[in-house]
């Protein structure tokens, strides 16, 4: 028997893995995040499974379930919204089947700051622009945040920020960020991403506030830093003509002549 916890994507049904389809087919038994997790997604479920919606129960409720299955010898599918390896609250689930003893594995999920830039087209990334996302959020009811991680710390950096579970605390957010990086900075909102109804707003840290519609109180990611916009960025040398590297070796002395092929991606 094995737990198997599942990152269900941002919200899209089809953009759920391979793998967490096929373990969904799997497991008689399936915990999903019912506030988050679309319920296209349990069409995946083997007929006759045991399916429940954990976003009114409690953790020890969950973990009972969990528990009950590993006695009777069944597989669990537990759906998580987005990926698993941030603001998941799954940290506090593995802590406590590890004292039961019963074993889990984890699938991942597309994140929803991926889903994001996909709405919005575009790289987080430029050359001479920014190099690093931040993944972060401001203080909440569930969670506080550590001392040294704040927004003015990760603003320091000139990063791309993509600010989680924040939308509500938007005032303090541009209070926050505008002394590093400008009024004029550019700020995405995307609302939903991934879902038929996601919406995105565009503007800066001057003017988005006066753009949030009402209905944005949450499920909605906000992303700022100059990469948002920028135009005149410097190109990779990726594919450069000239850039020496395994996959296209300039000459036959080459350092990568004769090494082979490393496919495409990030060069070193």
């Amino acid at each position: 028997m094995t737990v198997h916890f599942i990152g269900a994507g941002p919200g899209a049904a089809d953009l759920l893995t391979l793998r967490g389809r096929d373990l969904i087919a799997s497991c008689p038994v399936c915990l999903y995040a019912g506030s988050l997790v679309p319920e296209a997604m349990l069409e995946h479920c083997p007929p006759g499974a045991s399916i429940i919606n954990t976003a009114p129960m409690s953790l020890d409720e969950i973990v009972a379930e969990i528990r009950a299955a590993h006695e009777a010898g069944q597989d669990v599918a537990r759906l998580h919204s987005g990926d698993l390896s941030v603001w998941s609250a799954l940290g506090e689930q593995l802590r406590r089947l590890r004292a039961l003893g019963i074993p889990y594995a984890i699938t991942p999920g597309v994140p929803s700051f991926a889903a994001a830039a996909a709405t919005l087209g575009q790289e987080l990334t430029l050359p001479g622009v920014a190099q690093s996302v931040v993944l972060t959020r401001t203080p909440g009811r569930a969670s506080a945040m550590p001392v040294g991680e704040t927004l003015a710390n990760f603003a320091r950096t000139g990063a791309t920020l993509a600010i989680h579970l924040s939308i509500h605390n938007l005032t303090r957010v541009v209070e926050d960020l505008t002394p590093f990086y400008g009024a004029d900075c550019p700020v995405a909102i995307v609302w939903r991403a991934s879902w038929p109804d996601e919406r995105v707003l565009r503007g800066t840290l001057a003017t988005i506030e006066a753009k949030l519609e009402p209905a944005m109180n949450r499920t909605a990611l906000i992303l700022v830093g100059p990469a948002l916009a920028a135009e005149d960025f410097t190109e990779s040398s990726l594919y450069a003509i000239g850039y020496d590297r395994r996959f296209r070796p300039q000459s036959a002395d080459s350092p990568f002549a004769g090494t082979g092929p490393d496919g495409e991606g990030e060069a070193p």
